[in-house]
């Protein structure tokens, strides 16, 4: 009779050596976890400076700012990609714990979750101290408390879920369902409190599209100063402003399919104006770079009887305002001959050097 051997039973992992499938997970944890936060925590700040301005910070003025929203996006979409993926990878890594891991995986498991329990402690410290500050300064805003709040969730969330991870017989429902959907719910919240602020993907193109009328009525407006500077008269069509030398084009209205047209008259010797069909209201408040500070949007006028003023024009435009509502809208524009004077081109012809005296 032969005898029976009885198979042994390996655990994954057992030999000790770290799996290259254990090893790509936790790296891709970590990483997406610290993009996902970053960005959440990035897109509250910036969310935050636009929904509560600092007047110390910021000037009023009107007109499309889009650029400043362009980190904003920047976040919102870091947020939507990498968020699902540090869920998903959480996910796995959870299953490949459960079924085993060597001792080398198992080492250097309790020291990746401890090191972001103590980080997201850090984080939370430095957090405080720093509301103590500004609190001490006088200078605590509803702005500030909100960024100190943020910033206490997106740490104690998720150091309190690695923490939960190595206790995870007792805290396996916390780990499994309160985090997941914890953080789901406060992602899409911060996502769409954002779309509410700096406008949904269909209001940002409308912005754009006007700015880019404003823009193209500036440059009309510009055109037409510099004919009437060389020949002293204005053009009675936009047609007259084209020129072979000069490559100049004439713009023409982003939704020209639609019908839309730029529209130019003459009211006079001196004056003229311009017409656009404007897709929203010109935005108008209280403007603050995303990174903290103003970007100054000034223009100063010294066509004015009284001293030179300075006040702000979308894009740093020819000193005029280009504030709308939506609809066809027109400019009057008068030509100030003691600013805007005609080319007075020099003579053409030999020049005679006279001999120095001796």
């Amino acid at each position: 009779m032969e005898p029976t051997t009885t198979p042994i039973q390996t655990t994954p992992g057992a030999s000790g050596k770290m799996s290259p499938k254990f090893f790509f997970l936790s790296l891709g944890v970590i990483i997406s976890l610290i993009t996902s936060v970053t960005a959440f925590l990035n897109l509250a700040f910036a969310t935050l400076d636009f929904k509560f301005p600092d007047v110390l910070n910021s000037t009023y003025q009107y007109g499309y700012n889009s650029f400043n929203f362009d980190a904003t996006r920047s976040y919102i979409a870091i947020l939507i990609i990498f968020l699902p993926i540090c869920m998903v990878l959480m996910y796995y890594y959870k299953r490949v714990v459960r079924a085993g891991l060597g001792k080398t995986e198992e080492i250097i498991r309790k020291w990746s979750s401890y090191l972001i329990v103590f980080l997201a402690i850090v984080v939370a410290a430095i957090d405080l101290v720093t509301l103590v500050q500004y609190f001490v300064g006088g200078e605590i805003t509803t702005r500030f408390i909100l960024k100190v709040l943020a910033t206490l969730v997106a740490a104690k969330w998720s150091g309190l879920y690695f923490y939960f991870d190595l206790h995870e017989s007792k805290w396996k429902k916390i780990t499994e369902r309160v985090v997941p959907w914890g953080t789901a719910i406060l992602s899409v919240g911060l996502i769409v409190l954002s779309f509410m602020v700096i406008g949904t993907p269909n209001e940002q193109r409308t912005w754009r599209l006007d700015d880019r009328r404003v823009n193209d009525l500036t440059s009309l407006q510009s055109q037409v100063i510099s004919y009437w500077q060389q020949k002293e008269k204005l053009p009675a069509t936009l047609t007259d402003l084209t020129n072979p030398t000069s490559y100049y084009a004439i713009p023409v209205d982003p939704e020209f399919e639609k019908g839309l047209t730029y529209e130019y008259t003459v009211t006079g010797k001196l004056s003229f104006e311009l017409c656009a069909t404007f897709s929203a209201k010109m935005p108008k408040g209280w403007q603050e770079y995303s990174g903290g500070g103003v970007m100054p949007m000034y223009e100063t006028r010294t066509d004015v009887a009284t001293s030179p003023v300075s006040y702000p024009y979308p894009g740093g435009t020819m000193g005029q305002s280009w504030d709308h509502e939506a609809g066809r809208t027109c400019f009057t524009r008068t030509i100030d001959t003691d600013v805007y004077k005609p080319y007075k081109p020099s003579p053409v012809g030999l020049t005679i050097a006279t001999p120095a005296k001796q």
